[in-house]
């Protein structure tokens, strides 16, 4: 099955393909293949042609059997294309031997995810974990992976300048290199683990947004802390990781972190390089996992992300709590929309599940109420405060919950408040007068 496609705008010219193994559990091929084709449309190339090829065995050497690879090299050929994406994994051989082939460059899932990951990363630690990754991929290869779809007379902005043209690079050097990223890294590691303390002494509830890439979770982010984080209907468009406080119902603030999108055999050297950041996911005290229940691939999605949350350590004594955010209700048909919204709707009662469209804003507040309740088991503390205390009145406010308040005949403040252990002994310290 194959697909040419004309396009007029000057870009690099790619054929994407997708080996049909038969064994990726629920998902069907053309959806796989339409996602590879978006992860090549991430990188602004020209997709000439798609096709789905059959896999009944593997060539060690060329993955596909011969007359399967010079049947591709006639559609390599007609689509004019100068790159061919092979949606998995190719061993270091195949890929040198494809590219040999059909005479244009070859780059398999990983290295099209890394490509991607090179181009969005801005932060120094989003360019340090996507080095990391890199050349961990590359050592076994001694291949420059941004050289792959540059063009001889520029670069395409990521990591690896115009007009490279090595091929080959020293085992030693990457080595060396790994060495001194995962130092770098480890700093990194230490930094986070600092920055986790520091909230805690201030202890907001934290939050992580996760989900399979494009699912909406800046979309969301930006719903629920009004930031304006970059969104967009793309794959992989939040690399780095973003932190907001925002207000829950009733005043309690929680931190909000929005992650980088999972996906379908991530490769392993992007979840170990990006292991500092996940550990953000690990620490969080609720974990909103969010699905585009508009796509007919999202239960399948689903169990990817769930895949990738169990390689993520939670530490000792801590228990994972995940609610599921079906995000995109906006774009059911009506009666897609009534089902959802009705199992959404049983489910939401349990904590386990709530419906919304981050883009209309519809469910946002009961989304808001939920994880309140959720999150909301610090233990309630009253306390009696004087008419001139109203500095200690506000600072409840800030750092709690209160969910009783009441003024006597003399002025007094009666409240009862939910408080962080930690909250609570930094307000007897700061009013030692006022706790019972």
């Amino acid at each position: 099955m194959s697909k040419l496609i004309d396009h007029a705008v000057p870009l690099i010219r790619a054929v994407v393909i997708h080996p049909d193994r038969r064994s990726d559990g629920p998902r069907l091929a053309s959806e796989r293949l339409e996602e590879a084709v978006g992860l090549a449309r991430a990188l602004d190339l020209d997709v000439r042609a798609e096709e789905i090829v059959r896999l009944r065995g593997t060539t060690p050497a060329t993955l596909f059997g011969t007359g399967k690879v010079e049947e591709l090299a006639a559609l390599v050929r007609a689509a004019d294309a100068e790159a061919v994406i092979i949606d998995d994994a190719l061993t270091p051989v195949q890929q040198r031997n494809l590219e040999k082939e059909w005479e244009v460059k070859v780059i398999d899932r990983t290295g099209l995810i890394l490509e991607i990951f090179g181009r969005r990363a801005r932060t120094k630690e989003g360019r340090l974990q996507v080095e990391l990754a890199r050349l961990d991929y590359e050592k076994s290869r001694l291949v420059r992976t941004w050289t792959h779809l540059e063009r001889q007379r520029g670069g395409t902005g990521s990591t690896g300048g115009p007009g490279e043209t090595q091929i080959e690079l020293d085992r030693r050097l990457i080595a060396d290199r790994i060495v001194k990223l995962k130092a770098e890294l480890e700093d990194v590691r230490r930094t986070r683990g600092l920055h986790r303390k520091q909230r805690q002494k201030a202890p907001f509830p934290t939050i992580a947004l996760v989900g399979y890439t494009n699912a909406g979770k800046s979309t969301l982010f930006n719903r629920l802390t009004g930031s304006e984080v970059f969104a967009k209907d793309l794959l992989f468009a939040t690399l780095d990781t973003t932190q907001r406080t925002i207000r829950l119902p009733q005043g309690r603030p929680a931190i909000v972190a929005d992650t980088v999108g999972f996906i379908s055999d991530l490769p392993h050297e992007l979840v170990e390089s990006f292991r500092a950041t996940l550990e953000e996911v690990g620490e969080a005290d609720l974990i909103l996992h969010v699905r585009d229940i508009a796509s007919a691939d999202s239960d399948a999605q689903s169990k990817d992300v769930e895949a990738v949350l169990k390689q993520i350590e939670t530490p000792e004594g801590k228990t994972r709590r995940v609610l599921e955010v079906w995000n995109k209700i906006d774009l059911l048909d009506d009666e897609a929309r009534e089902a959802v919204l009705g199992q959404a709707e049983r489910l939401s009662k349990e904590g386990e599940a709530v419906a919304v469209s981050a883009w209309t804003g519809e469910g946002i507040e009961p989304l808001r109420q939920i994880i309140a309740g959720l999150i909301d088991d610090d233990p309630e503390t009253r306390l009696t405060l004087p008419p001139e205390q109203g500095e200690a009145l506000a600072w409840l406010y800030e750092h709690g919950r209160i969910t009783l308040r009441e003024t006597d005949e003399l002025g007094r403040t009666h409240v009862t408040v939910r408080l962080h252990p930690a909250a609570l002994g930094r307000f007897e310290r700061l009013y030692p007068d006022l706790a019972d």
